[in-house]
């Protein structure tokens, strides 16, 4: 399958579905074996038992209508919302 954008999993860390933790990373448009970033969002799936955690290298700055966009191409076939990592930060 192919993904306009890079896609892959958290080592280590076990996602609600059993399986290691899947990240969409934006900000990068190179393809990538390995990457170290900072979580900027939660995509939660009302109609799935999974989340996707979007990454970003550590400088960059994505509004949720930009990340929108770029997974729309997975993300349009599910009820999903956005939490953004900085929501719940005064």
């Amino acid at each position: 399958m192919y993904y306009p954008i890079n896609y892959g999993y958290i080592p280590g860390i076990i996602a609600p579905d059993g399986d290691e933790q899947d990240a969409y990373i934006v900000g990068v448009d190179k393809p990538l074996t390995t990457f170290t970033g900072i979580v900027i969002a939660i995509i939660t799936r009302f109609d799935d038992v999974e989340e996707k955690w979007v990454v970003a290298p550590e400088n960059c700055s994505f509004t949720r209508e930009m990340i929108r966009e770029q997974v729309y191409f997975q993300e349009q076939y599910f009820d999903t919302q956005i939490q953004m990592a900085n929501d719940d930060i005064k």
